[in-house]
């Protein structure tokens, strides 16, 4: 057999012997570091994204979250079902003419109600 031919598998060897080196250094390095500097780091696992909790907020600050926008659709449902609306044309418009009797109704109660 050539040497010349051999001579890929020892550096192949010698590379990954130099690879081993650096990840056992690199390795002994994070310990020291994790230890010098009283570190935590996350597993990858913890750092995936949750759907139902984006924001990565523990067990009551999510509940309270849930509640605060629940209560928020609640309300932006209530405003909306106020709001006077016609259909023209196939499509959804707000009902203007609903719109100024309300304000003329709330103006008329609002100047009967200063007086009294």
């Amino acid at each position: 057999m050539n040497f010349d031919s051999m001579s890929w598998v020892v550096v192949m060897a010698l590379s990954l012997s130099v690879f081993s080196l650096f990840i056992f250094l690199f390795n002994r390095f994070i310990g020291y570091m994790k230890r010098e500097q009283n570190l935590e780091i996350e597993s990858l696992k913890d750092t995936l994204i949750d759907k139902d909790n984006p924001v990565g907020l523990k067990g009551e600050e999510l509940e309270k979250l849930k509640q605060q926008q629940a209560e928020a659709q609640r309300h932006l449902k209530e405003v909306i079902s106020r709001i006077p609306v016609i259909q023209k044309d196939g499509r959804f418009q707000i009902d203007e003419e609903a719109i100024r009797k309300q304000k003329a109704l709330a103006n008329g109660n609002g100047a009967t109600k200063g007086t009294v």
